[in-house]
């Protein structure tokens, strides 16, 4: 059973660091480690085998078994306050080694989904989520996409950011990596002359959603072979990030259910 520390000094040097990589992308990309928050999500990287750290919780959490490994620090609630990302944390708080790489250079999966630009937090773990629950083979991020390893993003991953890949690359360099294992890119995309999404050849390809402002970049229009249009009324212009790339994966994996 893992021995407690107690921690009761703002001023503690893990007070600090937990603080900075709560707030700084720079810091989570420096040392490899992110910030996870309460005790679904613990359970969910324990389950999957995530590169737990350290934990930190209020005095009297119930906690579930750590690996002997694991440092395990207790520290008063106003303190957990202070370091924790939410205004109502739930007792406990931890750090995992982050482990994005760039997209291998010969994918072995065949059903993936990109990215391209969508900065909010909350859509792109949202999108992460869903991903993972219609069994795409990876997640891509490109063109300044929103952190995946912020703690709001990993709050809305609700443990898929411990079970499926994601991979920050370059447009350019992961349609290359992509093109080179024989997977096609798709683009959502509005207009006449797209094809309908639910006639889609989906068993080979990687699918770019758009970004919330913007939607397609014309980088990736130019990139992409197919251009996939989701029916809707008239008297809707478009969908959001989260919920396009929702209808798009439910297509892809339809033949899998």
């Amino acid at each position: 059973m893992n021995s407690a520390e107690r921690i009761t000094s703002r001023s503690n040097p893990l007070v600090a660091r937990v603080k900075r990589l709560r707030d700084k992308r720079s810091a989570r990309r420096e040392e490899g480690v992110f910030l996870g928050e309460g005790p679904k999500l613990l359970a969910e990287a324990l389950q999957w085998g995530a590169p737990l750290e350290t934990v930190i919780c209020a005095a009297g959490t119930d906690l579930p078994v750590l690996p002997e490994e694991v440092r395990l620090v207790e520290v008063p609630e106003q303190l957990l306050d202070v370091m924790a990302d939410t205004k109502t944390p739930q007792g406990v708080l931890f750090l995992v080694r982050q482990n994005s790489t760039p997209l291998p250079e010969h994918p072995e999966g065949c059903r993936y989904l990109i990215l391209d630009g969508v900065q909010d937090p909350g859509n792109v773990g949202t999108i992460w989520r869903t991903a993972d629950a219609f069994c795409a083979d990876g997640l891509i991020l490109c063109n300044g996409c929103a952190d995946p390893w912020s703690p709001k993003t990993v709050r809305s991953t609700m443990g898929a950011a411990f079970r499926l890949p994601v991979y920050e690359e370059t447009l350019e360099s992961a349609a290359g990596k992509l093109a080179g294992a024989g997977i096609p890119l798709y683009a959502t995309a509005l207009g006449l002359v797209c094809s309908d999404v639910r006639q889609a050849d989906f068993s080979r390809c990687a699918v770019v959603i758009g970004s919330e402002g913007r939607g397609i970049s014309q980088q990736a229009l130019e990139l992409c072979s197919v251009r996939l249009r989701i029916p809707m009324s008239p008297r809707c212009e478009s969908l959001n990030a989260a919920s396009a790339a929702t209808v798009v994966l439910w297509e892809m994996n339809r033949d899998r259910l």
